[in-house]
């Protein structure tokens, strides 16, 4: 049952609008647009309003429809009651009115952080802290975010004695609150108030933030590890190695593993601000111990920030501490662990120099090559083939390269894709015919995989290699595959094949695709199987750009007039379609003596749609004829 609504001092707005001095006002504004505030010099866009009255009672009503489409339209209520009224009148309602369902409760949150312009501009934004401040106290987590974000963007703006004089006592009444929301939101809002805060009241807030981090609530524990690395960017440097670190050794030792993680990535933060080092003294011996945490979770977040916790302590730490890290992590027990260390290990050779990557993180990389389960070894083969450039040729060839291999036959799908998606990444160091010798085989047996996905990365993957591969070497290998696929029975892999042969005749020109190419595709249109001949009308109208006007004329119109007369309805309005693509291509005389025919007798077709493309058909035809 609804909560009673509570009752609004509209009333008063609607009587004073019936008062003899603004009767005319009143019909004004349920009939024409009011001019809206400015920002920066330019009017917001002016909209119809509403008539006032009905957006006004819609707040009251019932019908949670209805109360959350008048909140959307707050702006339009502030627009027409003017800035003054908005303030004394819209503001403390909306104030009160904190009982009603979350979703009212969001939009609100949300309107309320652009509303300054309708509040008189910055010089009144902190009327606007009271109804946040009310939400950002409720029990529903998505309306506390959105208040508090709404509460952080309007505080930005303030001015800095408004923000002494209203936003730091709101900031101090939230970390104060008896019930726990109200302090996981003054988590949130410290880096806004702390910079305009005199000396004494910053030492307060510090004091303040401290006592959150020791909170008894661990959701208020969790909050305060989330944001500190936002208050500690706004702290000063003399306090940064004292009240800042102490909190965060309070948050690294919590006996909740969701607190402990979250300091996890404050670490990376942290270590930004901190000189090398002091994140040396601070930093490290946390993240060591992290890594070795008896919660899989902690070594998890450990193991996604590791590598940017390396340029912040320097190289030789790096090499000492946060390499065998790294290394146990790669062969944690938890496969959600190896997942996690997997997919950064190119992103951490980058830091390392060469040798300690082959002597130290290539031995675990190999190892997860065969790792048990089918996601590390996913996850794996997504980056390893980054770190071919990392190691430079003759590492590859000695070490990469078997991996690779091993992982192109992998049983899971998933890990063939993501080797065969990133090979240009290995041409790029060890040259074309290394890869041609070492993988070109393993790529040819992929072109046949059972599992489409892998058939289509092999497809996308043609043209690249065609135009490495150069001419002679593409047409012994690779050339039958590119027609063996326009047969293929997946819908995904047959227009991919298409795609396929417009760009290999774009790569070794008309005359080469003339020669190896056309001939075969149009040897197909005779296929018993109609899905197989759309497949190579498809084909048709992407060669046509191409191949140009004569051999269009020539070689492939005469097909597609001949594939007009199919029984198939399906084939008959593909023709239609194709022949009004060639109509741009070939001369008009050739549009109006061979193509219009074909068209027009498709346009009598027993078949509605066959009738439908072919007019279309007709209809570019006579637009052609009359721009000429």
């Amino acid at each position: 049952m609804l909560v009673a609504r509570k009752k609004l001092s509209f009333s008063i707005i609607l009587s004073r609008s019936r008062s003899s001095s603004s009767i005319d006002r009143s019909k004004n504004l349920q009939q024409t647009s009011v001019k809206p505030p400015t920002i920066g010099g330019m009017a917001m866009i002016e909209e119809p309003l509403y008539p006032i009255a009905v957006l006004i009672d819609e707040l009251k009503n019932d019908d949670i429809q209805l109360r959350l489409n008048s909140i959307r339209r707050l702006s339009t209520i502030a627009r027409a009651l003017g800035e003054e009224r908005t303030r004394k009148e819209l503001i403390p309602f909306l104030s009160e009115n904190n009982d009603d369902d979350d979703e009212v409760l969001l939009a609100m949150a949300e309107e309320l952080g652009v509303f300054i312009p309708y509040v008189g501009g910055v010089e009144h934004a902190h009327v606007l802290l009271p109804p946040l401040e009310t939400l950002s106290t409720v029990e529903e987590t998505c309306v506390r975010e959105k208040a508090v974000e709404s509460l952080c963007r309007v505080g930005s703006q303030m001015r800095e004695s408004d923000l002494v004089d209203h936003f730091l006592p709101l900031v101090k009444r939230l970390a104060a609150g008896e019930w726990f929301t109200a302090r996981v939101s003054a988590c949130g809002v410290f880096h806004i108030a702390y910079p305009s805060a005199p000396d004494t009241l910053k030492t307060e807030l510090r004091s303040i933030y401290s006592q959150l981090c020791q909170d008894d609530m661990p959701m208020v524990r969790r909050a305060a590890a989330t944001n500190l690395g936002k208050f500690a960017a706004t702290i000063e440097s003399a306090h940064l190695k004292t009240d800042i670190m102490s909190m965060f050794d309070d948050l690294t030792q919590d006996d909740q593993d969701s607190v402990r993680l979250l300091a996890v990535e404050g670490c990376a933060a942290l270590g930004k601000l901190l000189e090398p080092q002091d994140c040396v003294a601070h930093i490290l011996p946390v993240i060591v111990n992290f890594s070795q945490d008896k919660s899989w979770r902690v070594r998890y977040m450990v193991a996604n920030q590791l590598y940017e916790l390396c340029e912040a302590v320097g190289p030789e730490p790096t090499r000492t501490e946060l390499v065998p890290a790294y290394v146990r992590l790669l062969r944690d027990n938890e496969a959600e662990v190896r997942i996690a260390a997997a997919g950064k290990v190119t992103k951490f050779c980058r830091i390392l120099n060469p040798e300690l990557a082959i002597q130290h993180i290539l031995p675990c990389v190999k190892e997860l090559s065969s790792d048990s389960s089918q996601h590390v070894r996913s996850a794996l083969a997504s980056v390893i083939m980054g770190m071919a450039p990392v190691l430079g040729k003759d590492a590859t060839i000695e070490h990469l390269l078997p991996i690779f291999l091993s992982l192109l036959k992998d049983e899971f799908p998933d890990v063939r894709l993501n080797i065969i998606s990133k090979l240009d990444q290995v041409n790029q160091v060890i040259g074309i015919d290394l890869l041609s010798q070492s993988l070109l085989p393993a790529i040819v047996e992929l072109a046949e995989d059972r599992h489409w996905r892998v058939r289509l990365a092999i497809i996308e993957y043609i043209p690249l290699l065609a135009s490495q591969l150069g001419v002679g070497f593409f047409d012994d290998k690779l050339g039958a595959l590119c027609m063996q696929w326009l047969q293929d029975k997946v819908h995904s892999i047959r227009d991919a094949a298409a795609n396929n042969l417009k760009r290999l005749a774009e790569e070794f020109g008309p005359e080469w695709a003339m020669q190896h190419i056309v001939p075969q595709v149009l040897e197909m249109i005779n296929n018993p199987h109609y899905l197989y001949r759309m497949t190579i009308l498809r084909a048709v109208s992407l060669l046509a750009p191409v191949m140009g006007s004569e051999i269009t004329c020539s070689k492939l119109l005469p097909v597609i007039i001949t594939a007009s007369k199919d029984r198939v309805p399906n084939i008959k309005f593909n023709v239609a379609k194709v022949l009004q693509s060639l109509i741009p291509i070939v001369d008009q005389s050739v549009a109006e003596k061979t193509i219009r025919p074909g068209l027009v007798e498709l346009s009598e077709d027993p078949d509605v749609d066959v009738r439908f493309f072919a007019n279309q058909a007709l209809e570019s035809i006579d637009n052609v004829m009359m721009s000429s």
